[in-house]
């Protein structure tokens, strides 16, 4: 009887002291899945990657005022719940914060818009072969170019993705609504006889704002592309003398030169422009 009392005890115990701790782990989950800290993203098209830094690919973009749940830091990273059940890694830096007017002061906290000249019914200029349309090269360079700044971080917009026509109005609003750090126009230039101009040229409309960036991109493209250089020009185009923005227009040679446009065909041609305003922005902003 002594016996069966003291099992008994000994069974209440147990028993009493798995609730306790069912009951601690409840509370502690309870906790954890309300209490969780969100945190709103702070500008446009912030990329989702896949791993806590610029290195890891991209899954996803989320868009100012999107909140989030964050679930664990790492290295100035947040990895994030987003949409019920998505994850990701943001940078903790684009995070929390009202970015206003004040300009970028690198990279990776830039919001980009590149704009591939021409596109539709609007062919721009045609080569020695006219096949080759002036609107198929723009857009070709702006995709690598963009992808180059996405690598570092940066949120990068286009004008256009497609071969489509965008008239040059909304160019600059766009760049003006996403209060861009900086516009970028890809033309290619054209001369009234074959095999009679060759050079690549950057300009710039006002001097306040966009002499500074039109002359670092410059200077990377003097750099790293091999065509003649015909420096920084002022440029009365529509595209940046209706930018609030920092604004350029780079003419990358000719298409209708036959050396000038053996280098425009090619990737690794689009690859010297990326590298060029990847370094050129790059410099822009460190002098912020």
């Amino acid at each position: 009887m002594y016996t069966n009392i003291r099992t008994s005890v000994k069974n209440n115990r147990l028993q009493i002291l798995l609730i306790l701790v069912f009951l601690i782990a409840t509370i502690t989950f309870t906790h954890a899945l309300f209490s969780s800290k969100t945190v709103r993203v702070g500008l446009d098209n912030v990329a989702v990657r896949n791993g806590p830094s610029l290195s890891y690919s991209q899954m996803g973009t989320l868009n100012s005022g999107k909140r989030v749940t964050v679930l664990k830091k790492k290295n100035g990273w947040l990895r994030v719940r987003y949409n019920d059940q998505k994850l990701g890694w943001i940078p903790s830096w684009l995070t929390n914060r009202k970015f206003g007017f004040k300009q970028a002061t690198k990279l990776s906290e830039a919001t980009i818009v590149l704009d591939p000249g021409h596109g539709g019914n609007d062919s721009g200029a045609l080569g020695i072969n006219q096949k080759n349309e002036e609107k198929t090269y723009t857009l070709k360079t702006a995709k690598v170019v963009k992808k180059s700044l996405e690598d570092q971080g940066a949120r990068v917009f286009l004008t256009r993705s497609t071969d489509t026509y965008v008239g040059l109005a909304a160019r600059a609003n766009l760049s003006n609504e996403k209060k861009a750090d900086a516009f970028i126009s890809f033309h290619y230039d054209s001369a009234p006889e074959n095999d009679s101009g060759s050079g690549d040229t950057t300009y710039y409309y006002h001097k306040k704002t966009s002499l500074k960036l039109a002359e670092m991109v410059n200077t990377q493209l003097k750099t790293k592309i091999s065509l003649n250089n015909r420096g920084v020009q002022f440029g009365d185009f529509e595209v940046t003398r209706d930018n609030t923005q920092p604004a350029l227009l780079i003419e990358g040679g000719y298409i209708n030169t036959a050396k000038d446009f053996k280098q425009i065909r090619t990737e690794t041609y689009r690859k010297q422009v990326a590298s060029a305003v990847t370094s050129g922005l790059t410099n822009f902003f460190s002098e912020k």
